[in-house]
């Protein structure tokens, strides 16, 4: 990043007030303007489109740089990302719409609902497989940079050739066990819907989601996309963008793949759930709860819909790797108020993860009502601040400003640190961890957390010593 706009994103993140929705049309274009454009500078970002909404108001919708840099036509809010696996999100939806009128029983076996399931699956309940906790098999292997389902030379032709591929390999772990994310779940859910409505699973979601939602700019498949709209999907590699030049998806693989969309149709698909226009709140709410997990801890995944709690607020969603997300976020009950964030992007050089980008529009929006992504955001403008005078000012607002509980802020920051150095690099990362160091001495876990990272600067000696102070400290009083 340009070292002046980085001063002066540190400068307006220490000193901004939290922006109200009231006074968000007024304020907020700028701000997430210039936040944007630090996001870009920061990770290599090709192209972008963002929405954030706030109950049924759109706040702001802004969009930079190039959809396609090879001809370098901008990026628009018009323009059609590449969403992937934001697939997920239509087809979980659909198989709520059947648990809320009472035709499905997410803890029945999916057998009861899939005529012809393979034998070994038969006894599987519907939720493990929309959680990705059912322990199946997957229906391809990446080979040669294609995708080679076992016994063909590409993918298998149709559904039941892919179903039978993934019920041949072994199961990875007992069902609801624990989680493993594998695309082979979401076709014995397409499989699902096609047995119930008997059409194809496209025509199953355009009927009940993309048309009457009016939402004429989703489709599947870079080949429905007009040349003209089409944001081409980039790849990061050593630092530098390069075409992705990634494989359809075959039909059959829609519904958990291969999604074409524009933030103002995911915001229409968001806000119809939130008001109840797909299927009742209540149910959704029911459903929006992480899983208990048989080997003990929670699923990550509701009903598909990867889920947090943090800051008082359930925040749901989806990525399409690392170039996009939407996430829905909303405190106790929707009808409480909700916001909504879309960040689409065609890749970074960095493949920075989507959730620092959607985060980083939190931070802007609604600071008071994330102070974890404002932690977030600071700690990155810190990190890339070469200016040895800002830690004391960083340590202030820590101590005295951070609307983060104490007992909270020392793993936050350490886990902001690890994500730092997952998309800026271990350098940047190092004074994150350094900081949590001079403020939790006492803790092995940060020191630990240093020595890691100075290892992978190669500092062996350093992370030596820095891994014997973590040890030390973890020892039990005597």
């Amino acid at each position: 990043m340009h070292r002046a706009l980085a001063v002066a994103l540190y400068c307006f993140l220490m000193a901004t007030q939290p922006v109200s929705a009231r006074s968000a049309p007024d304020n907020l274009s700028p701000q997430l303007d210039t936040q944007l454009q630090a996001n870009r500078e920061r990770y290599g970002i090709a192209g972008q489109a963002v929405l954030v909404g706030h109950n049924r108001q759109v706040l702001y919708q802004g969009a930079s740089g190039e959809r396609d840099p090879a001809t370098h036509a901008p990026a628009t809010v018009d323009s059609i990302f590449t969403a992937q696996s934001m697939a997920k999100l239509l087809t979980s939806t659909l198989v709520m719409q059947l648990v809320d009128q009472g035709k499905v029983d997410l803890d029945a076996p999916a057998s009861r609902y899939v005529p012809d399931l393979p034998a070994a699956w038969r006894t599987i309940p519907v939720r493990d497989f929309l959680n990705h906790s059912s322990g199946i098999g997957e229906y391809y292997d990446r080979v040669d940079n294609r995708w080679i389902s076992k016994g063909y030379s590409g993918v298998a032709p149709d559904l039941a050739a892919a179903l039978k591929v993934a019920a041949a390999a072994p199961m990875r772990f007992a069902t609801g066990n624990r989680v493993q994310y594998t695309q082979a779940n979401y076709l014995v859910l397409t499989a699902l819907l096609e047995a119930h409505y008997r059409k194809p699973y496209p025509a199953i979601a355009r009927e009940r989601i993309l048309q009457p939602l009016k939402m004429t700019s989703t489709s599947w498949g870079v080949a429905s996309v007009p040349t003209q709209r089409a944001a081409v999907p980039y790849i990061g590699k050593d630092g530098q963008l390069q075409p992705a030049n990634e494989d359809p998806w075959p039909r059959y693989g829609w519904g958990h793949a291969d999604l074409q969309t524009t933030v103002g149709d995911m915001n229409r698909f968001l806000q119809a759930l939130a008001t109840g226009k797909l299927l009742r709140t209540a149910t959704l709410e029911k459903l929006w709860q992480p899983q208990t997990l048989s080997g003990g801890g929670r699923n990550f995944f509701s009903t598909g819909w990867d889920t947090t709690r943090s800051d008082g607020y359930t925040q749901v969603g989806h990525d399409g790797g690392t170039r996009v997300r939407a996430r829905l976020a909303y405190k106790g009950t929707l009808a409480s108020g909700y916001w909504v964030f879309v960040y689409l992007t065609s890749g970074s050089a960095r493949n920075v993860w989507s959730s620092t980008l959607v985060e980083s529009t939190m931070a802007v929006a609604a600071s008071e009502e994330f102070p974890h992504a404002v932690l977030s955001e600071r700690l990155i403008a810190y990190a890339l601040d070469d200016d040895a005078g800002a830690a004391p000012a960083l340590r202030t607002w820590l101590r005295d400003s951070s609307g983060i509980a104490t007992d909270e802020l020392e793993r936050a920051i350490n886990a902001d640190g690890y994500a730092i150095r997952e998309s800026l690099g271990a350098r940047r990362a190092l004074k994150v961890f350094t900081l949590n160091t001079e403020l939790y001495p006492q803790s092995a876990n940060v020191w630990d957390s240093l020595a890691e990272c100075h290892a992978a600067l190669g500092d062996a000696e350093i992370a030596k010593a820095l891994y014997a102070k973590a040890k030390a400290l973890a020892k039990p009083s005597p």
